[in-house]
């Protein structure tokens, strides 16, 4: 069971504050979202929230003041504490536990969000604010701004501008700390626990939902959330479907079989694996070689992944060895630079070699900056994930 430990976020607030300048930022949690009529999906915390403040309740608006004093700097509006309500949704903390477990040094009631925002946002150089992606909020962000330029002219005072917070928090999201880490490995354990599991119960006539519900069940029982994502469970040419998760098909003798299964754990860290291995547990000569040409391709990638490398030389590396492998055996004809430099192998590989993982299983972080790839820095996370996908689904170049 994870144990909730407040200066973890304290931490990674001061940095936040630390960057800000004199910009005030509001920060909003995630809503409840929607599956059907009056049911709801579980309900998953916006992850740049969660980063910064550990609450795990929907609708709350934290805000980083770094203009005004101490003891008023982080305020967190939250739904206050309802014993009716909890009867029906489950327990909250309210204003009082905002304080006294999320370090807050100001807790206050969701409904007074747009009487007092307003007044924490005066002083400020300029508001930081992802706009577009919270309409509950973003209309109480932008009244508050334009109250300030409605009386400059009395007061001259009012923030310059909104400014983006994202590219500040991505930074230190990017770079995980040593307890980052070792959540992140306690969700791939659990993760690749659950894929020996598969691989150990697997055999013709199944039926991948079988599989897929093994795998799950695993997650939950080992205390994980349940899939950080749409389990990916395929079999012969479904595994060609980069995103496949149907997984209503029958298991035949002779196919291979595709997992691409991750947990997410009590905090939101994830994990996120792909295996392919034989359905009847032997490989064919062609399945054998196509399944060590990947293998071999992964371990050359992994051995580039190192402080002052990028994310572009892994791709690189990995699809270096796949585009040699394959003309050796004749799935590609021509010169490797020429079929790389013209994209000639995109119809058996079409997707980059891996990605960042963190609290999003895509997570956050810049690739690239301007012209340069970004450099690669101890705590980055990065996934190795090359594939071949033979298939007449794509045109042959």
């Amino acid at each position: 069971m994870h144990d909730f430990d407040p200066s973890i976020h304290a931490s990674r607030r001061q940095r936040f504050l630390d960057q800000l300048g004199a910009a005030a930022a509001v920060i909003p949690a995630a809503p409840l979202a929607t599956h059907h009529a009056d049911c709801e999906w579980p309900f998953r915390q916006d992850s740049d929230f969660f980063y910064l403040t550990g609450f795990d309740e929907p609708d709350a608006v934290a805000l980083l003041l770094p203009h005004r004093p101490e003891g008023e700097r982080f305020v967190l509006f939250v739904h206050p504490k309802d014993p009716a309500a909890e009867v029906w949704t489950g327990f909250r903390w309210g204003t009082e536990g905002a304080v006294e477990r999320y370090g807050a040094d100001i807790a206050l009631p969701l409904d007074q969000l747009s009487a007092r925002l307003p007044e924490f946002l005066d002083g400020a150089e300029a508001i930081a604010f992802r706009v577009g992606r919270h309409p509950a909020v973003e209309p109480l962000v932008l009244s508050a701004w334009g109250r300030q330029l409605d009386s400059y002219a009395r007061s001259g005072i009012a923030a310059l501008g909104l400014v983006a917070p994202t590219p500040i928090l991505h930074r230190l999201r990017l770079r995980k700390e040593p307890h980052e880490l070792e959540r992140m490995r306690e969700a791939c354990r659990i993760s690749a626990e659950a894929h020996e599991r598969a691989r150990a119960m697997t055999r013709p006539g199944m039926h991948e939902a079988e599989v897929q519900a093994a795998i799950e069940a695993h997650f939950r029982a080992a205390g994980a959330r349940g899939p950080a994502y749409g389990s990916i469970v395929a079999g012969g040419d479904n595994a060609c479907v980069l995103h496949y998760t149907a997984n209503t098909a029958v298991l035949q003798d002779g196919d291979l079989l595709l997992i691409d299964a991750g947990c997410s754990i009590a905090d939101y860290y994830n994990g996120d694996i792909t295996r392919t291995f034989p359905i009847n547990g032997r490989f064919s000569a062609e399945q054998r070689d196509l399944y060590s040409l990947v293998l071999k391709s992964q371990e050359a990638a992994i051995a580039v992944v190192e402080p002052g490398g990028t994310a572009e030389h892994v791709h690189a590396t990995a699809l270096r060895v796949l585009v040699e492998g394959l003309v050796e055996l004749g799935l590609l004809i021509g010169d490797v630079d020429g079929i790389i430099q013209r994209g000639d192998y995109r119809h058996l590989y079409m997707h980059r070699t891996g990605h960042w993982l963190g609290l999003d299983v895509h997570d956050v972080g810049a690739y690239r900056l301007g012209e340069q790839p970004a450099e690669l820095e101890a705590g980055m996370v990065l996934t190795v994930e090359p594939g071949l996908y033979v298939s007449d689904r794509l045109t042959v170049p």
